[in-house]
């Protein structure tokens, strides 16, 4: 029976997106065009981006779901063969004998050489674990096509879609028009100009790694414009929302990440910084002039796209939509109305994705869902979270859940640190209330406490505000949801005083609005803190330390142990216990691995 009489007779249809040798790796399962699961290797194998197959993310689909390898219908890959294999050739072979340099492992570091024949290495990956006879067939999706996909779980009906990252397979910035199920690429950029990989190579510059984007950005907002103007020759805005990155500059088009610069550019910014370098206004400003010229930029390709449709919707996907001070700047200094960003901008949404594409625009489905969270990871039941207390030999409360509540709450109004792990975890880079490090926003000594002692980074990086959807216009500028964390509007100055820890440097915050209907118990505990403090603002960052967010109850105790946070919030269980055979066990068992990329 074919998937499309399948679903007309009302048969689960189960699509499994699935990637490797990319980094984030992981798969989402699309059951009848709504996602059940979406999955990240790093959270089980514990290697933040890994490449890895994501042989974990299956061992835990398959025990969580109750489905087998056999109920897939069909595999579909966020990566196109016959647009990749072309566009590598030609890369490679474009500026002899230089471009042979971009063969080398280190000129792209985050993708395995391998991803040229992904498909093969998915069927082989697959076959070895569940018999290669029973591999269904593998649809391949264009990179770009699959980000865009995303439209089709939007809240919009009609939207401009703007996909930007390092590089997809035959492209790095690409722009749709989206209309129901429908989606068509209007335009797109040359493959080496690309915003998101000068960003990353600015970024390895600065001294910080592949992936340490978002570091940059926040201390951008500590800089001035000293180089804002020298930066702008980095980029030359065309018509119609077209750009260049000027050759004269860099060099990835022909070595990667292995010698992205040319001389001109050490000459016009000076030499790079060792990690272990202190931080200079110099770099500081650098980061200024980075983030100034990228947003640019995209307002620039953004107007363009203003005037290609009537719709004032926009969607942004692609690694370079996790840059919310830009995506605030779309919506305060353009034409659009709302900015739909998901939870999974980057890789980690591809598989998604590209499953979504195939069920829409290949198969010809209807749209049904609407993307309201981001809770599609793993989950523990109570049973599994006491054992794992029990097993680090903690002391512990049970609570219902309305008490739990008013605990928590009044525990953050006296400026405890709680680690909050509850249902399942959040897909996508950042915490979202179910895998969150929470506290008071009310006092900036928090903020440092936080950054010094449970994070151990750099002091200058922001806390992302969470706030009652109902009260955020009251607090900051903002004239639609962000349930994601995609956009850094600016408090109201009448505000700040109240929540300084919420605040960067520039007065803005990387805001999360919370619906009861989206998440109650996460939305409880504000509510309830809001009774006590009058303030409907907390604090939330990712639950981890110098490793990816924690997945399990097993590596929220041990991080819990590992920081100097005063309570854990396990489901209904409440801990403070910090009894030192835990804390040096979890100190001691502790292995951290390189991200990677890292060189």
């Amino acid at each position: 029976m074919s998937i499309l009489k399948r679903a007309t007779d009302g048969i689960a249809v189960n699509i499994l997106g699935i990637v490797t040798k990319s980094h984030d790796t992981g798969l989402a399962l699309l059951q009848n065009g709504a996602p059940a699961y979406i999955l990240e290797e790093e959270r089980f194998n514990r290697q933040k981006h890994t490449l890895e197959f994501p042989t974990q993310c299956l061992d835990a689909l398959f025990a969580d779901s109750g489905l087998t390898f056999d109920d897939i219908d069909v595999l579909t890959t966020p990566w196109e063969m016959d647009r990749l294999r072309p566009t590598f050739y030609n890369n490679v072979t474009g500026k002899l004998p230089g471009s042979l340099n971009l063969l080398r492992p280190g000129a792209h570091r985050v993708q395995a050489s391998a991803i040229v024949n992904l498909p093969l290495r998915l069927w082989l990956g697959l076959g070895k674990r569940y018999g290669y006879r029973k591999v269904p067939k593998i649809v391949q999706v264009s990179h770009h096509n699959a980000h865009a996909a995303v439209f089709n779980v939007s809240p919009f009906e009609e939207a401009a879609v703007l996909v930007m990252d390092g590089y997809g397979d035959d492209t790095s910035t690409s722009g749709y028009i989206g209309q129901g199920t429908k989606l068509e690429r209007v335009w797109q950029s040359h493959f080496f100009d690309s915003l998101g990989m000068l960003y990353t190579c600015v970024t390895e510059y600065l001294g910080f790694k592949v992936f340490e984007e978002g570091t940059v950005m926040a201390l951008a907002a500590c800089g001035g414009p000293t180089y804002v103007d020298k930066m702008r020759d980095l980029i030359e805005l065309r018509p119609d929302g077209q750009f260049r990155i000027n050759r004269d500059y860099i060099s990835f088009d022909t070595h990667g990440l292995v010698r992205p610069f040319k001389w001109k550019f050490y000459e016009t910014f000076g030499p790079p910084r060792s990690r272990k370098d202190p931080l200079t206004d110099h770099h500081r400003d650098m980061a200024h002039a980075l983030q100034t010229v990228i947003e640019e930029t995209i307002l620039h390709i953004v107007r363009d796209m203003e005037k290609r449709q009537s719709s004032r919707n926009l969607v942004i996907s692609g690694g370079v939509g996790l840059n919310c001070v830009a995506n605030a700047r779309i919506l305060r200094d353009t034409k659009f109305e709302r900015v739909w960003v998901p939870p999974c901008a980057s890789d980690t949404g591809a598989p998604l994705g590209s499953a979504l594409w195939h069920w829409h625009q290949t198969l010809g489905n209807p749209r049904t869902f609407e993307m309201t969270h981001a809770f599609y990871g793993k989950g523990f039941t109570d049973a599994e979270i006491k054992a794992a207390l029990d097993k680090a030999g903690l002391t512990y409360q049970k609570f219902e859940e309305a008490d739990l509540l008013k605990k928590v709450a009044k525990d953050l109004s006296e400026q405890k640190i709680v680690g909050w792990f509850q249902g399942r975890a959040e897909m996508g880079p950042r915490a979202l209330g179910n895998r969150s490090i929470l506290s008071d926003a009310r006092d900036n000594k928090i903020k440092d406490l936080i950054n010094a002692k449970i994070k151990h980074r750099e002091a200058f990086r922001p806390f992302a505000p969470v706030v009652l959807l109902e009260r955020s216009k009251e607090f900051f500028e903002v004239t639609q949801p962000d349930p994601f964390m995609t956009l850094a509007p600016r408090i109201h100055p009448d505000k700040l005083a109240l929540i300084p820890a919420a605040a960067h440097v520039d007065g803005t915050g990387r805001i999360q609005t919370i619906e009861r209907s989206a998440n109650p118990r996460y939305y409880g505990v504000i509510e309830e803190y809001a009774k006590i403090t009058g303030i409907p603002v907390i604090l939330n960052t990712s639950f981890n330390r110098q490793e990816p967010v924690v997945n399990s109850p097993e590596q929220a105790i041990s991080c819990f142990h590992r920081t100097d946070m005063d309570v854990l919030v396990m489901g209904d269980y409440y801990t403070t216990d910090r009894n030192p055979a835990a804390v040096k066990h979890a100190r001691e068992s502790f292995v951290s691995v390189p991200a990677a990329g890292s060189e």
